[in-house]
């Protein structure tokens, strides 16, 4: 044993004290503002479906055209992998994965739409679409064929389609109630939102609901869909989405950026409206950074280039989609839209060969993270919650398996979900 060394201090533990005091509300709006992520599953893209074409066999048709798809354009683990440019060593576990998950489940997150893809209609016609809508949720929950994540876009709480867009909502919500109460992946999206104050508003009219049904307060959140440059960047120079989830009062659980009414809105011509314009990017950074460590996460747009035709044709709109979907996985940005059947095929080969080419690496430096190692590479606790996190997605998605990754880190799926918790140590 070495010397003891002398430990001294000059401060007294009033200093210390009154530190914290004064600290203390600080403390409790870090608390209160920046919580960390769920922990719960992000879904990969999200679908939308016109409401009026929304039915019991949507998404099984979804996955039936997809896998259509593949078989006349990419009938086999080559043959895609020659499309997208796959390693050979990805080739046959993604295209195995992409065959499974559209069998199993092609759709993580639908939306059954009624702004854009749905358009104004009669008011009664609208009525019946919703309580339509309503009903066949409830049933698709009960049997066990919904998507994990499911629920309307209503239209936005601007004047002019104000009443109809709350008229929807209630009709809807209330239709689930009826029919048993609200499933547990519920997802609701308000669209073309400009002002903080429209997302106030939103939170009010679901707290309303809540109180009427006698609901845990808190229990329906919703999605804020940035599709104005006004989302952004407020008439004072602020950032209005930062104001935008503070208002929502911790009811907001994603912000979606709308590629195409965003990019027209400005000024950006129709043939380079695409999710990777520089306006895109500076739109979604700033999203990014107003969500980082709220519990709001932030989803890309579309491309409406959609995969139909001939075989070559087919092939460009896919290396396109698939090409924009690895770009956003690199920055970030983990959940996308897609609008055709045509795109889940890519959909899916680009995040699983996001997920399989970083697993080695992710696993060999969590492990040597956990085992105090070293190794080429130096990590800090946030960093090993970033690796955790992109096994964790992996998982959720179908790209990994527990036990490759169990093989791999020594690590079990609790163990990951620890590296959540910023206050393991380092």
């Amino acid at each position: 044993m070495g010397q003891q060394e002398k430990i001294a201090t000059s401060l007294p533990v009033e200093v210390t004290d009154a530190v914290g005091a004064s600290l203390a509300g600080v403390d409790a709006e870090l608390a209160r503002r920046y919580p960390g992520d769920p922990g719960t599953r992000q879904p990969v893209h999200t679908v939308y479906v016109p409401a009026d074409a929304f039915d019991a066999a949507t998404l099984r048709s979804w996955g039936d055209q997809a896998l259509a798809a593949l078989d006349e354009h990419a009938p086999d683990a080559a043959s895609l992998a020659r499309v997208l440019a796959l390693p050979d060593e990805l080739a046959a576990p993604v295209y195995e994965r992409v065959r499974a998950k559209l069998t199993r489940e092609p759709v993580e997150d639908l939306r059954v739409d009624f702004e854009d893809g749905y358009g104004p209609r009669p008011d009664d016609e609208e009525d019946e679409a919703a309580a339509r809508a309503a009903r066949l949720v409830h049933e698709a929950y009960a049997n066990g064929t919904a998507a994990p994540y499911t629920g309307i876009r209503m239209k936005c709480l601007e004047e002019a389609v104000r009443d109809r867009s709350i008229r929807t909502l209630d009709i809807f919500l209330s239709g689930l109630m009826a029919a048993g109460g609200l499933p547990a992946g519920l997802v609701l999206t308000l669209p073309k939102v400009t002002y903080a104050e429209q997302v106030t508003a939103m939170a009010r009219l679901a707290g309303e609901f809540e109180k009427a049904h006698g609901l845990e307060a808190g229990r329906i959140g919703f999605e804020i869909q940035i599709e104005t440059s006004q989302a952004i960047l407020a008439a004072d120079g602020t950032a209005t989405v930062a104001r935008m989830i503070d208002a929502a009062g911790g009811r907001a659980t994603g912000l979606h950026y709308g590629t195409f009414d965003y990019s027209a809105c400005v000024g950006v011509s129709a043939a380079h409206q695409s999710s990777d314009h520089p306006a895109a990017d500076h739109a979604k950074a700033v999203m990014q950074v107003a969500a980082a460590g709220t519990g709001v996460r932030v989803s890309d747009g579309s491309t409406n280039v959609l995969p139909v035709g001939p075989t070559a044709q087919v092939h460009d709109a896919w290396r396109l989609h698939y090409g924009l979907t690895r770009r956003a996985l690199a920055r970030a940005y983990y959940q996308g839209w897609d609008m055709h059947p045509g795109h889940l095929p890519t959909r899916y080969a680009a995040v699983y060969a996001f997920y399989r080419e970083g697993l080695e690496p992710a696993a060999a430096r969590l492990a040597a993270y956990v085992a105090r190692s070293g190794g080429a590479v130096m990590d800090e606790p946030a960093t090993a919650k970033a690796l955790s996190g992109h096994l964790l997605r992996g998982l959720d998605c179908g790209a990994l398996d527990d036990d490759e990754v169990t093989g791999l880190t020594g690590l079990t799926r609790a163990d990951l979900e620890g590296f959540r918790d910023p206050r393991r140590a380092s």
